[in-house]
């Protein structure tokens, strides 16, 4: 596995990197091990929320740095990039605020005795992350098992590796011990070996759904605990109350958001009658008024795809899409410019026998589908493998709140596309994934409940 980014605006290669050795990954065992038997009896909390106080404080004072490696390693714009800068720092603040209160032990009370629960460290943790928010994806899984004692081993997607690289680095110069977080450059087949060693006790996955099976498939063989977060065909059912112009102002942020490279942005957006046509001519004027270009340039406001081999399958979608019926509205154009741009596409008329139907299309590619009763939009919208976010759009909150409860999905926003805040737990259901991130229940998803019990005596 090649190890290199390559700058999908310029398509130049900027930075390789050599695979480490075997040698390399016992080294990254041994000191996260050493570290996790250092802390797992509590200790030294308030140094580790030290080093990520520290970790927040360098992030914010060097925005613009880190959020350029990511532009150049993947293509998003680079305001976008200093967005997820800043969502990181905050992840910081949040944890190290709630540190003690999430490891506090817990008291069950029972007649028969005392009892309480401890939350302690569980091991060192494998994660595999993707490309498509460098810094976000590593920050959300490493910052809160830090602060609980696990030591963490990172294999990032191939594309991206100077962003990860210097992720790791920014985690030493925050003063963390050797061991706490060591990014390798390392092959799928390495991942496994690393999943079967004793000293590993789960495995964190964000990710494809075929990537999702492999992982969790050697996670399940070496009986480790895994989390995963894989991909979405998210939902945006609009309700037939919905305001037309308020929903116009979130088309670009719930579709073009990272050149539309998002697990949870909406894909799939459902219309009632009244509004659909209405819909679709907003949807366009939206569309047709991105300035493609220079994701480095303040003035761009979509970027090119990650890589050639992104945008050249979502091509090939599209083509599959309308060979068996879809509708192009908008879009599917060729873009005079090199880097590796997607024009906006509008596609209508997907059927439930179209191979796209319960495809995932992850780019600036929007599938609009038309109902004429409620129950038949909410039918639409769980129809599918997927359930990872969802959006509700419409006037009447009560019904905004009812409708949200019958989406079969892990997240649900109402009037709003995705988002992601370190107090809101991320997840998915269905072929999404399980488990949860960020939040409380993210931070207890690698910690060994203990529980302490003393009967009383008779």
């Amino acid at each position: 596995m090649a190890y290199r980014t390559v700058n999908p605006y310029t398509n130049e290669v900027e930075h390789e990197y050599q695979n480490n050795t075997a040698a390399d990954i016992e080294a990254a065992l041994s000191k996260g091990y050493q570290l996790y038997l250092h802390w797992r009896n509590g200790g030294e909390l308030a140094e580790r929320k030290e080093i990520i106080t520290r970790l927040g404080q360098l992030l914010r004072q060097n925005k613009t740095k880190y959020a350029e490696i990511m532009t150049r390693d993947m293509g998003k714009l680079i305001g976008e990039a200093e967005g997820e800068v800043e969502l990181c720092a905050s992840f910081c603040d949040y944890y190290v605020k709630k540190a003690d209160e999430f490891l506090a032990p817990r008291p069950i009370f029972t007649d028969s005795g005392n009892a309480y629960v401890l939350r302690q460290a569980s091991g060192i943790l494998m994660a595999v992350e993707p490309w498509n928010f460098p810094f976000y994806q590593i920050a959300r899984v490493f910052i809160p098992n830090f602060l609980v004692g696990n030591p963490m081993i990172l294999k990032d997607a191939s594309n991206c590796p100077t962003s990860a690289q210097a992720f790791a680095e920014l985690v030493t110069e925050a003063g963390a011990p050797a061991g706490s977080l060591t990014n390798l450059f390392i092959s799928y087949d390495q991942v496994g070996q690393i999943i079967a060693d004793p000293r590993v006790q789960g495995v964190c996955l964000t990710g494809s759904e075929r990537g999702g099976q492999a992982v969790a498939k050697e996670a399940a063989v070496n009986l480790k605990k895994n989390t995963m977060e894989l991909g979405g065909n998210d939902a945006f059912l609009v309700l037939p109350d919905a305001d037309i112009d308020k929903l116009s102002k979130v088309i670009f942020s719930a579709r073009l958001y990272n050149a539309g490279q998002v697990c949870t942005s909406s894909k799939r957006f459902i219309l009632p009658d009244n509004l659909y046509d209405e819909f679709l001519k907003r949807a366009k004027q939206v569309f047709s008024s991105v300035k493609m270009g220079d994701p480095l340039d303040r003035q761009t406001t979509l970027a090119p795809m990650n890589s050639k081999r992104a945008k050249d399958k979502l091509q090939k979608q599209v083509n599959t899409a309308i060979e068996h019926g879809a509708k192009v509205y908008y879009g599917n154009q060729p873009v005079d410019l090199d880097g590796q741009f997607f024009m906006p596409t509008i596609l209508t008329e997907i059927t439930p026998d179209n191979p796209m139907f319960n495809q995932e299309m992850f780019g600036p590619v929007m599938a609009v589908y038309k109902y004429s009763h409620l129950k038949d939009g909410i039918a639409l919208a769980n129809n599918s493998s997927y359930g990872l976010g969802s959006t509700i759009f419409g006037e009447d909150i009560a019904q905004a709140r009812r409708v949200a409860s019958q989406i079969e999905a892990g997240m649900t926003w109402i009037n709003s596309g995705w988002a992601s805040l370190p107090e809101l737990p991320f997840g998915g259901f269905k072929h999404s994934g399980y488990g949860r991130e960020l939040a409380n229940l993210g931070f207890g998803e690698f910690i060994n409940e203990h529980l302490v019990y003393q009967p009383l005596e008779k």
